[in-house]
């Protein structure tokens, strides 16, 4: 073998490390969790690192008011906000480890 290779077999071993440590900060990360409310801290989203939404926490005096169409307005923008942020929230993490270079098929 010429000393070429050497330098490809460095370059895919750099490679794969790097995607072991990415695998392990996004396990890390998926077991962060966010959150977000909206209307006040009327309804309240908790979501992980997964994008798996864990609670919602909707506070009794504005289900009591009798709007569903505003309860329902409340919880999709909680439960949004709630994505974004855990989306950002794995981006960071992913920074991290990256150093911010852009690697093809992954979203940060």
């Amino acid at each position: 073998m010429s000393k070429g290779f050497g330098g490809l077999g460095d370059i895919v071993k750099q490679a794969q490390q790097l995607q072991e440590r990415l695998g392990q900060v996004q396990e890390e990360a998926s077991a962060k969790t966010v959150e977000a409310s909206a209307g006040g801290g009327m309804v309240t989203a908790v979501m992980n690192g997964k994008l798996e939404l864990l609670s919602l926490r909707i506070e009794p005096e504005i289900a009591k008011s009798g709007d569903v169409e505003m309860l329902q307005d409340l919880i999709l923008a909680a439960v949004n906000q709630a994505v974004r942020n855990a989306q950002q929230m794995m981006a960071e993490e992913m920074k991290k480890v990256t150093g911010g270079l852009k690697i093809p098929g992954l979203n940060l």
